[in-house]
């Protein structure tokens, strides 16, 4: 069964309290954060304030995804402020390796994003180090896009790579997740489901939450 991890960044910010209350008594089981800085992806989101405030009301691990550039500026200052998981991209870290010893002497889980158009390959050299690899299946910066297809292949890739390696790490899918691709998500290997505008613009998000989790 897979983790289910609703997206805030799809909530409603003016009653942010209500909807992380709802994410604490549903079968949710992570929080989901995007940080974007509008330099690495097109958009600005929520920084560490926000986050700090989470925090204080969530009973659930925060997934922090920071689609920022030169993250490893920051690793200190995202575990002051509640990170349980905190993902950096491929494609912002220059020194990948260093970035995910730091994460991990905070105390944290080192997770590593990947864009649509970067390789499985490019983490032969790290993935033993990586606790999480979040493979976009969309295009970062904006919630409510349409899955990527190709996604499906990239995960088994991704699959195989873990098991050639003995590692554990675990296989996460942030865009365009609903229950017609979380079956088949899951089961083409992922562990965990990013779900935004599809829980959270539905008519009832607990219950989409709950029917997530059955796949």
């Amino acid at each position: 069964m897979a983790l289910i991890a609703p997206s805030l960044l799809a909530a409603d910010f003016l009653n942010l309290e209500r909807d992380c209350q709802m994410v604490n008594e549903s079968e949710a089981d992570w929080f989901h954060l995007d940080v974007m800085d509008g330099l690495f992806v097109p958009n600005i989101s929520f920084g560490l304030p926000v986050i700090e405030a989470i925090k204080r009301c969530a009973t659930k691990t925060l997934d922090v995804h920071l689609m920022i550039e030169k993250p490893e500026r920051y690793i200190k200052d995202f575990k002051a402020a509640g990170a349980d998981v905190l993902t950096v991209h491929y494609e912002a870290s220059t020194h990948l390796h260093r970035s995910l010893q730091a994460i991990k002497a905070e105390g944290m889980q080192a997770g590593v994003a990947l864009n649509p158009h970067s390789s499985i390959e490019l983490l032969k050299d790290t993935i033993q180090d990586i606790d999480l690899v979040c493979l976009m299946s969309v295009n970062p910066g904006f919630g409510g896009q349409s899955f990527i297809e190709r996604t499906y292949d990239k995960i088994r890739s991704l699959k195989a790579l873990i098991s050639e390696t003995g590692s554990a790490t675990l296989i996460e899918i942030d865009g365009g997740v609903n229950s017609t691709n979380a079956p088949k998500l899951i089961e083409a290997g992922a562990d965990v489901l990013v779900a935004g505008s599809f829980v959270f613009r539905s008519e009832n998000p607990a219950n989409t939450i709950r029917d997530l989790k059955k796949f």
